[in-house]
């Protein structure tokens, strides 16, 4: 897995959590969420992990230091997405072909899942790959639209989706891995021309669509691994799916 190097993003508020506590600071299992994702990033990229702060920067950043050596971006402006990314890359060693992109309010994601992604997107020799999980329920999830080759075309928030696309049961997990260069490049050809005034990471499928470049879906087996925590209900379901899966292993 040489010439990896994995981005965490870590810098939104969290507002809906109604904590003082940075949400990627909350704790699945006794463990922070962000200490659960560095710790499946190790797997992959021992010595190339960049986790984007932001919102309560020095409290984050101090909390990832009492347990790992990491490096820090720091996001001034919670931008989207696609803005974290541009502020970690500069830190991103020359040398590094591919980036992987994890979320650090998805702790349950699993080291193995992560390498899967990264063999399936080096072997199909993509430009960009995105993890994805088939669920029972897609509601507010953005849906992945592929042709029938399994190419991606789009990634279609529900609020854009068309009631066809609304029935689509696979769902982007905010996962990708992209090979730099590519990156590097579509990032300054996305757009914040949305209600948000974001800039999104999801826009670079549409990039590489229009650049005739290769976007892939991964999709994984386990569906509760790819479950974000924006709220203390969604991180209630997180611990009991975490004891769950404890539990069935021991």
């Amino acid at each position: 897995m040489n010439k990896i190097a994995v981005i965490i993003l870590a810098a939104g508020k969290g507002s809906r959590m109604k904590s003082d506590l940075p949400k990627v600071l909350h704790k699945v299992a006794g463990k922070s969420m962000v200490d659960h994702v560095i710790e499946a990033a190790i797997e992959v990229a021992s010595s190339h992990i960049h986790v984007v702060v932001g919102h309560q920067a020095e409290k984050v950043q101090k909390e990832i230091q009492k347990n790992y050596n990491v490096q820090f971006a720091f996001q001034k402006e919670l931008l989207g997405t696609g803005s974290a990314v541009r502020v970690a890359l500069p830190g991103v060693d020359a040398c590094i072909d591919h980036v992987l992109v994890l979320c650090g309010d998805v702790p349950l994601i699993k080291k193995e899942t992560i390498a899967d992604l990264v063999l399936t997107h080096r072997n199909q020799m993509a430009d960009l790959t995105v993890l994805a999980a088939k669920v029972k329920d897609p509601t507010g999830y953005g849906r992945i639209i592929q042709n029938n080759d399994g190419q991606l075309l789009a990634i279609r928030e529900e609020a854009d989706a068309t009631d066809f696309e609304k029935q689509i049961d696979i769902v982007n997990s905010g996962i990708f891995c992209f090979e730099k260069k590519f990156l590097e490049s579509g990032l300054g050809q996305i757009q914040n021309n949305n209600s948000q005034g974001e800039y999104y990471l999801t826009d670079l499928v549409e990039v590489a669509v229009q650049n005739k470049s290769k976007a892939l879906v991964k999709i994984t087996d386990g569906a509760e691994q790819v479950m974000g925590v924006n709220t203390i209900e969604q991180l209630t379901r997180i611990n009991t799916a975490f004891h769950k899966a404890s539990n069935e292993l021991s």
